[in-house]
């Protein structure tokens, strides 16, 4: 997306970030949870921003070669512009750095959406978590890509 730049995610953007978060998602990480991301070692997180207004962003982890998704939020207003597209380009660019070579997620299975943007990066469903997501008590279909 023209305009977009993805940067580190820095304390002062927690709070936009938070409030994406609330409005994306039934049980929203905390404010607290983010700043954990941010301070962890093995942690990679980024913020969209665009017009100096924080849109998107996306926590990911390393662990030897593998490499995590473990949170992708874009406000509502921003969605189907190609923010979440770009997001995770960016954090594949930086697995590619730290010598990942697999990248794993979980999503809702009636994520349809986020299922679709998965599968365009070439990620294939590997397996299925019963009842890993509450309110509503839903299964969580696996992903990986191999990079």
């Amino acid at each position: 997306m023209k305009g977009i730049l993805i940067r580190r995610m820095e304390e002062e953007d927690v709070p936009s970030v938070a409030a994406i978060e609330k409005t994306s998602f039934s049980l929203p990480w905390s404010e607290t949870s983010f700043l954990n991301e941010i301070h962890k070692q093995r942690a990679i997180s980024k913020v969209a921003v665009l017009d100096d207004t924080v849109v998107g962003y996306i926590c990911a982890e390393s662990v030897m070669d593998e490499g995590h998704i473990l949170n992708l939020g874009v406000h509502p207003g921003y969605r189907k512009r190609g923010i979440a597209t770009a997001l995770v380009e960016n954090i594949l660019e930086d697995l590619k750095l730290r010598a990942c070579s697999f990248l794993y997620l979980e999503v809702r299975a009636s994520n349809f959406a986020a299922k679709r943007l998965y599968k365009s990066f070439g990620f294939t469903i590997v397996g299925t978590r019963k009842n890993y997501y509450v309110a509503p008590n839903e299964d969580a279909v696996i992903m990986m890509l191999e990079i």
